[in-house]
């Protein structure tokens, strides 16, 4: 105390303490040199992070969500095993029912909207960072592998567009990481490869360094295997908003092949993380990265579209047998990794840290989760192409907002298959039922559509105009309209789009 009551009442007390700090940093400098695993043995507290994403794969198509046919035909026992050794959520959701926006949300921590790339493999700009700039400069080794994560625009594009993006400098990858393989595939003979390939980059991964590796499948998304795998289409159960044809059961247990193929994939890097003595340290994370590409899921921002599995597991840390109903986005991902992590998120990123819930602590956490469509190919008169429609989801209700209400729907990638086909002839030949032909075939649809995800999981029967949910309605398109105006929406708000489509009848 009276060396540094003395340093306080000096006027040289800036420079003693500079130079004390100097003598100090040498000193652990030295430690450090005489103990070549002090930095390995420094960083246990901090685990390793492995992210990894399906392809097209809803909730709830995981048997740990309770789904009656991934359970009969035992499609998912790796992932079921997975979610008993950590914490299910039951209310996460992607930014986006499309690939890339919603792999570039995650990583930037921040809705399409406000990145700019509501139009599908638009990257972000330039200086857009990345949760895992953060990791590799707090000491990380941060790595991309598997399926094309996304981030810098399509695998192969015209020149004259990847020019501009290298020009602009979006294609920055191989700066931000220090091993990227672009695109890889996991299906058919190459899913026997998954566990070699995470061996391979985990080799590449200093001794003295934690490791963020992304490694995503390319299952369940099309082309689905013709093999079903041992599944039955006549035994399947379809939800009651799909119509009940051959072909569309057809196409649905090839769908539940692909996610089998998942499953085995997944065990797969399991298996490799205990055969390497690192599954206690590393923390997993399992989600979808947008709705499965089936009826009403992909390309719509129905639940179906958003509404993901996702799953996590840190052993010692994450209670085992756990599961939270937490509203949880996909931009919420980075905060929480950075925080697990010791680090914190960029100013910008909008993303919430859900620790808390991730440790069973109480957290206030989100009140609301957003999402947006913008352009996917196909035809621009169609919904599997252009369509621009944003949504805001509570703990109960479900608001969409369709800005482009004459958009005929089309599932995405299902225009040309045989399932969508044999729907478009029943309704052609009037063999559809009266829910059939308003889910599919009612054009224009609603500007508003208000949904009681409590009651109406499917979301079957729209409440907007509903005087006994006026309020739940107006609070919510305002929440929304508030959120737009936030991220810089190029689109018009709800409220001066209703007002306008009134003004004109």
């Amino acid at each position: 105390m009276h060396v540094l009551d003395a340093l306080w009442k000096t006027r040289m007390h800036t420079e003693l303490f500079a130079l004390y700090f100097t003598w100090l940093r040498g000193m652990i400098c030295i430690c450090l040199a005489c103990s070549p695993n002090a930095l390995l043995m420094a960083n246990t507290s901090q685990p390793n992070v492995l992210l990894i994403l399906s392809d097209d794969h809803s909730v709830p198509h995981i048997s740990c969500y309770g789904d009656i046919n991934t359970t009969r035909f035992h499609i998912t026992p790796n992932l079921q095993k997975f979610a008993e050794q950590g914490m299910r959520f039951d209310r996460a959701y992607t930014t986006a029912p499309q690939c890339a926006p919603s792999r570039i949300s995650i990583f930037a921590c921040r809705s399409p909207v406000g990145l700019g790339v509501t139009r599908f493999a638009q990257p972000a700009q330039a200086d857009a960072p990345f949760f895992t700039d953060v990791l590799r400069a707090g000491g990380y080794w941060v790595g991309l592998d598997g399926r094309h994560h996304h981030l810098d625009g399509r695998i192969r594009d015209a020149e004259h567009i990847d020019t501009a993006l290298r020009n602009a400098g979006m294609q920055n990858l191989k700066k931000r990481f220090d091993h990227i393989v672009r695109s890889a595939k996991t299906k058919g003979n190459q899913l026997d490869q998954v566990s070699s390939r995470v061996s391979a980059a985990l080799d590449t991964v200093p001794d003295n360094k934690p490791f963020f590796l992304y490694f995503g499948f390319n299952q369940p998304h099309r082309k689905f295997s013709v093999d079903y795998d041992g599944i039955d289409p006549n035994e399947l159960r379809l939800p009651p908003d799909w119509p009940d044809l051959p072909e569309v059961r057809v196409d649905y247990a090839r769908y539940l092949a692909s996610v089998r193929e998942l499953d085995r994939g997944f065990g797969q890097i399991m298996q490799l993380l205990a055969d390497r003595g690192i599954e206690e340290n590393t923390l997993v994370i399992f989600m979808g990265d947008n709705g499965e590409a089936l009826l009403r899921g992909k390309g719509t921002l129905y639940a179906r579209g958003t509404h993901v599995p996702l799953l996590i597991r840190w052993p010692g840390h994450v209670a085992a047998h756990s599961h939270s109903s937490a509203l949880v986005c996909g931009t919420d991902l980075g905060p929480t990794i950075l925080e697990v992590c010791g680090m914190k998120a960029l100013k910008g990123m909008t993303g919430q840290s859900f620790a808390d819930d991730l440790f069973g602590k109480k957290s206030d956490g989100r009140r609301y989760v957003f999402a947006e469509r913008g352009w996917h190919f196909g035809p621009i008169t169609r919904t599997d192409g252009l369509d621009f429609s944003r949504s805001i989801t509570s703990d109960r209700f479900h608001y969409i907002y369709n800005a482009l209400p004459d958009r005929s729907y089309t599932p995405v990638d299902m225009a040309h298959k045989d399932a969508w086909k044999a729907i478009q002839q029943a309704h052609t030949t009037d063999q559809l039922s009266p829910l059939h032909q308003r889910l599919y075939f009612k054009n224009p649809r609603p500007i508003v559509e208000l949904y009681d995800l409590e009651h109406d999981p499917l979301e079957l029967d729209n409440l907007a105009g509903n005087p006994s949910t006026n309020d739940t309605e107006k609070k919510l398109r305002e929440t929304l309209e508030a959120w737009m105006i936030r991220e810089s929406d190029f689109l018009p708000l709800p409220t001066h789009a209703i007002e306008t489509t009134t003004n004109l009848k």
